[in-house]
């Protein structure tokens, strides 16, 4: 019998800009999509985690954000972001997808320990 996994969608708007050597873009905005994907039955403290992340994140610059800090905000470093602020809920995350268009996303996992 394979792994139960059960995943959680959840939609939010942010701007963010490029601004490191070698990536530079002006300031712009996305309707983002995060994606947590965890294992087993489904928990109301998954997605309620999912919900606290998206808040955060919902219409603000994503360059101001403290966990983001100091870095280009891409969809990469927002899977991380997601990923480690699920994983630090001690939550049994398995991946998450951080879509910023409908043909560019990116996901973070763990391997299996």
């Amino acid at each position: 019998m394979g792994t139960l996994l059960l995943s959680f969608s959840r939609p939010f708007v942010a701007d963010h800009f490029h601004d490191l050597p070698g990536f530079v873009e002006a300031r712009h905005g996305h309707n983002w999509d995060a994606e947590a994907t965890f294992a087993g039955g489904g928990e109301p403290a998954q997605a309620q985690a999912l919900d606290a992340w998206v808040a955060r994140m919902d219409y603000s610059l994503l360059n101001a954000q403290q966990s983001l800090a100091g870095r280009n905000p891409t969809a990469e470093l927002l899977a991380r972001d997601l990923f480690r602020f699920l994983e630090a809920d001690g939550l049994p995350v398995v991946r998450v997808k951080v879509r910023e268009k409908a043909n560019y996303w990116a996901s973070c996992s763990r391997a299996p320990r």
